[in-house]
């Protein structure tokens, strides 16, 4: 529906009569159709007669009434409908004036594995779906390590894989240290081994005082009857428990599990901080900035931060906040509903709930002082970039693209980005070089392969460049000859208003001699001591440590590469049995069928199948 170029609140008035007090959700576009803002309302018609009023506003409000020329609207049975349906379509659209959370990756667990007699401890991140027992969500992987770390010290268990564990005939180094059991190689029974494993689960549950008496127990019955080595040992591992318990900072007595999450905003920008508590321990914190919404006050950047963290997570039993959110019912059955089970939010204002809350806020108001800084340095070196290259403004997105092969085989193109915010990790591409004419080695065809791609995809799904996928600047690693061939690459696509410097190691390769190469332009270096050849030097490295981890990737599967991986109905648990079995894959192609059909877990049709395969003609 088109309603001209009339006034944002008018258009907005019109809709007013065909609307119902049902709850719902409606979206406010511009005058090209893109989303402005998504919204929930427990009365639809109350809701949007407000957006109709023509003044009383804040200025984010009357920005965005000012810039509405449609509306669209999805009534719902429920109130809590809405609310799912609303943060279902923030992150989808990605609205201009909702507030985003931009981070969402996983967080890892700590997986103490079921499928085997000796269970491995061990991290996780993903879908749980080993047989286990899963505990978590910490904040890092550095935290998750922190605690294994203490944890093999404390009760000796196994972090090698099962084939590991099969293939020894003498403990590792590990056992050395005091690290493991050695169950591997019979240096204690399985009884006696799914002991510690309840000794480790009991302290992942928070009943670190039952685990830490029954040690002290035992090495008081140890140095009794003079076993003192025994007792020896178990005094390192109550002090390694002790080490465990006083590093994790924070440790409440009166809150067993809950999430405390802090937000603080300042010069239109927003930190949150979560805490994750668990069994009565702190499993680490994370920093988010979410964008506000281009000025979004606190109750509604939390509720919006709420919505989209938890839309891939199992909330935790109590939810602490630094701020009321707006309609903090209809959050709690959302996440209640998710979870299974009854999750409380609260804000609290005393006692040690608040010290949590206050512990969590300033985290928050430092980070993100510690981030203004770091935006505010960052944007001096972008503007230093667009002075040394002639720029039109600073650069809000920087591609760096490197190549990486030996002798031209496993060959991988990689792609950095960075901006404002410095690099954006989730941006950075891997290219697997495909190109079949190619000479071993030849760096130009390489390169211009993956800027074909590169630009071939930005074409196709951005042609009119309204998003910000497009590059400001392109860096190349290499000088006149890279430069020419990859303007070549940008003229045939048409692509010719995106500037590119070639990156040159100048005289001797020496860093901080690298000349700058441009299309047309004589060649030139910026001062050795000059902050952006820093900041260049950076980003160079940065892409090329990313292609070369690529290309080690990229290596070490085509090492482990085997004929196996080619027999259709052969997946990694059937081609390691086979390789079990026969010792090598060459073994398995000369093997008979019923040799085959002797192999645990190979059945007869599989069996013949792999027989086929490697005995048919032709």
């Amino acid at each position: 529906m088109t309603q001209g170029q009339i006034s944002g609140h008018e258009v907005i008035q019109s809709y007013l009569k065909s609307l119902t007090a049902q709850p719902g959700v409606y979206r406010m576009l511009d005058a090209e159709g893109r989303v402005l803002y998504v919204g929930k309302a427990r009365n639809l018609k109350a809701r949007v007669s407000n957006y109709a009023r023509p003044s009383g506003h804040s200025a984010r409000i009357a920005r965005m009434i000012h810039a509405t020329q449609s509306m669209m609207f999805l009534t719902t049975r429920t109130e809590t409908e809405a609310l799912l349906l609303e943060q279902n379509l923030i992150k989808q659209l990605k609205p201009y004036f909702n507030v985003l959370l931009r981070d969402d990756k996983s967080f890892p667990n700590i997986l103490v594995a079921k499928d085997h007699a000796f269970p491995q401890i061990k991290k996780h991140r993903g879908a749980k779906k080993e047989k286990g027992n899963y505990y978590g969500p910490f904040a890092s992987a550095g935290a998750v390590n922190r605690t294994l770390n203490q944890l093999q010290k404390v009760f000796l268990l196994r972090n090698c894989s099962d084939a590991m564990f099969a293939s020894r005939t003498r403990p590792c180094l590990l056992y050395q240290i005091k690290r493991c059991a050695a169950p591997c190689v019979g240096h204690i029974d399985e009884a006696g081994y799914g002991a510690l494993v309840s000794d480790a689960e009991r302290f992942l549950q928070g009943k670190s005082t039952q685990v830490q008496a029954k040690l002290a127990e035992e090495m008081a019955e140890a140095s009794e009857a003079l076993e003192f080595e025994r007792a020896a040992a178990l005094r390192d591992r109550i002090k390694a428990l002790t080490q465990v318990q006083s590093a994790q900072g924070i440790n409440p007595r009166g809150v067993a599990e809950a999430d405390v999450v802090a937000l603080h905003m300042e010069g239109g920008q927003a930190c949150v901080q979560v805490f994750f508590i668990r069994a009565n321990q702190s499993w680490g914190n994370r920093d988010f900035y979410p964008k506000t919404g281009s000025g979004a006050d606190e109750p509604e950047v939390l509720e919006a931060f709420l919505g989209q963290f938890y839309a891939d997570k199992e909330p935790p039993r109590l939810i602490l906040l630094s701020h009321p959110i707006e309609d903090a019912d209809l959050m709690t059955a959302l996440l209640s509903d998710r979870a299974g089970r009854k999750v409380e939010i609260a804000v609290p204002q005393r006692g040690e709930k608040a010290e949590l809350v206050e512990n969590a806020a300033r985290n928050a108001r430092e980070s993100l002082g510690r981030k203004m800084s770091e935006s505010a340095a960052q944007s001096k070196l972008l503007e230093g970039v667009a002075e040394a290259f002639d720029l039109d403004a600073p650069p809000r997105r920087i591609e760096v693209y490197d190549n990486s092969h030996i002798m031209g085989t496993n060959a991988v193109g990689g792609m950095i980005v960075a901006g404002p915010e410095g690099f954006v990790k989730s941006q950075y591409r891997k290219f697997n070089i495909k190109g079949t004419d190619l000479t071993p080695g030849d760096d130009f065809g390489m390169m211009k392969e993956v800027l074909t791609r590169r630009f071939q995809r930005l074409l196709k799904e951005d042609p009119d460049r309204e998003t910000e996928s497009w590059p400001d600047l392109l860096l190349i690693d290499g000088g006149a000859g890279q430069v020419s061939a990859v303007n070549e690459i940008l003229e045939e696509l048409g692509v010719e208003d995106v500037p590119m410097v070639g990156v040159a190691k100048g005289i001797d390769r020496d860093a901080g001699k690298e000349e700058f190469h441009r299309t047309g332009k004589r060649p030139f270096a910026l001062p050795h001591n000059a902050p952006v050849l820093y900041f260049i030097q950076r980003l160079r490295d940065e892409a090329h440590r990313w292609a070369i981890g690529a290309h080690r990737a990229k290596r070490a599967k085509s090492i482990g590469a085997t004929p196996l991986d080619e027999v259709p109905g052969v997946g990694a648990a059937r081609k390691r049995a086979l390789l079990q079995h026969f010792g090598s894959a060459k073994a398995v192609s000369r093997a008979g069928l019923e040799d085959l059909k002797a192999v645990e877990g190979i059945s007869d049709t599989v069996a013949q199948t792999v027989y086929d395969f490697f005995h048919t003609a032709g």
